[in-house]
């Protein structure tokens, strides 16, 4: 296997600490008395402040996790380590991260196991690649991709400031996914593919190539066009089981005594997924059985409302705009990359 031009890889030492004693270094999240989360880096001399009054660092250095600290106007705060979830949530973001809920969703529905090779485009902000790492374990290996170079310096500055460093067992390649596949990784030695791109049904092909007899790709998309078009390549390219499609919402509730009901907010649709399985090379897979119907579609029904389908179809019509993807500009993107380097030191790691 040969690694790709833009591939990088680079050794890790230890993290920062996952429990024990807080120190310098340490991601703490700071919940007041009317449960409002502020989420800090302890660093030396540094200071928390709020309206209502100020927390040195080190007053929160040497305590356990799980303690009460109390500011200078005497009020109380809890502070705990973030969780994976929590953390994910509060770092620096040059493009919209795969939620909690979601995140957990691909890893069950992927069935993400330690020692997986995992093939993960694109890499975004980098939440999604925190999970799979934790997910892979140090005997596995992930292989992310991403297209713009300064969506890769946030996913490595976020990764980096989380772990310690940069994971032996992670590399990075800047380029797009059908050119640099192939060259990194080869043909049926991947365990799972997981795309996260405005058009994964661009890459079925290159996918199904890098993935063992069994293997399982999972497309995590926004809208239901990109739902409709991405099952409708993955029937037609014939390498794989019958697409299964799926959307997590999560709706949280108030238990407080008697008042035990639904939250008034809820986590609802935040994107779509759907899996198939990578059939045995020349094994064709059987068709299912369904009684007669008038929906019976055809390829002109498909081009009425997919862009790029049919004789006069537009493949250039999937664009983030048409699809309702808020794209930042570079200036801010490189601002975010600073930010999560920044981030990074602060945790006592430096991203590659």
């Amino acid at each position: 296997m040969s690694a790709a031009d833009g591939a990088e890889t680079s050794s890790a030492e230890p993290g920062p600490a996952a429990r024990g004693p807080l120190g310098y270094g340490d991601r703490v999240q700071l919940t007041g008395p009317k449960g409002r989360l502020n989420t800090i880096t302890l660093i030396p001399g540094g200071e928390f402040h709020s309206h209502r009054g100020m927390i040195r660092h080190e007053e929160i250095v040497g305590l356990p996790d799980a303690s009460v600290v109390v500011n200078s106007s005497g009020e109380e705060y809890l502070a705990l380590r973030p969780l994976l979830s929590d953390f994910v949530m509060s770092m620096p973001r040059g493009a919209a991260i795969v939620y909690p809920k979601d995140a957990a969703q691909i890893l069950s529905l992927a069935d993400i196991f330690p020692g997986a090779r995992v093939v993960e485009a694109g890499v975004g902000s980098g939440a999604l690649s925190l999970h799979l790492l934790r997910g892979i374990g140090r005997e596995g290996r992930l292989f992310s991709f991403e297209r713009r170079e300064e969506f890769a310096d946030v996913a490595r500055g976020n990764v980096a400031a989380f772990s310690g460093g940069a994971p032996e067992n992670w590399t990075v390649t800047v380029g797009d996914l059908q050119e640099t596949l192939p060259s990194t990784c080869e043909d049926g030695s991947v365990d799972r593919v997981v795309l996260d791109m405005l058009a994964p049904w661009e890459c079925v092909d290159v996918a199904a190539g890098a993935l063992a007899p069994g293997g399982v790709l999972i497309c995590y998309v926004a809208t239901v066009t990109q739902l409709s078009r991405t099952a409708e390549q993955i029937r037609r390219s014939g390498l794989f089981t019958h697409p299964q499609s799926s959307e997590t919402m999560v709706r949280g509730w108030h238990v407080e005594g008697l008042a035990v009901r639904p939250d008034h907010r809820m986590v609802a649709h935040t994107g779509f997924l759907i899996t198939a399985r990578r059939l045995a090379p020349g094994a064709r897979l059987p068709e299912l059985k369904r009684r007669a119907s008038k929906s019976e579609f055809t390829d002109e029904d498909l081009a009425s409302w997919l862009p790029d389908m049919g004789d006069q179809g537009d493949p250039n019509a999937w664009t983030p705009e048409a699809v309702g993807e808020r794209s930042k500009s570079d200036k801010v993107l490189r601002k975010k990359a600073r930010e999560a380097q920044q981030f990074a030191r602060e945790r006592g790691a430096e991203a590659e």
